[in-house]
């Protein structure tokens, strides 16, 4: 995974897809999380829309701005002020010197 945002209303990921076919990785995550969702709102039913929408990325011009855009989401829509202090989001894992990912062990 190389960033990820959840927000009220959808969620956005850009992870590095390896043998497993993106289709199948997608409907293990809406399974898992539509399951547990349910439980916890105490509701049956559908709980992610049946599509999704998917990228090639081509290069690392393409995948600095996908980061971008993904952890910039909640500033766009007013939920925070600068990115990391988003705690749905990978932005406050990122280390502002190099960029990369610093996750908790």
């Amino acid at each position: 995974m190389l960033a990820w945002g959840i927000m009220p209303n959808h969620v956005h990921a850009l992870i590095e897809v390896g043998s497993v076919p993106l289709s199948r990785i997608v409907q293990n995550w809406k399974s898992i999380t539509a399951v547990a969702a349910n439980k916890l709102l105490a509701r049956p039913g559908r709980f992610w829309q049946p599509e999704y929408w998917d990228r090639f990325r081509r290069n690392e011009e393409q995948t600095r701005k996908a980061i971008c855009y993904i952890e910039n989401n909640p500033v766009k829509a007013r939920l925070c002020r600068p990115p990391e202090e988003w705690p749905f989001s990978s932005a406050r894992f990122r280390d502002p010197q190099t960029r990369e990912l610093k996750l908790p062990i």
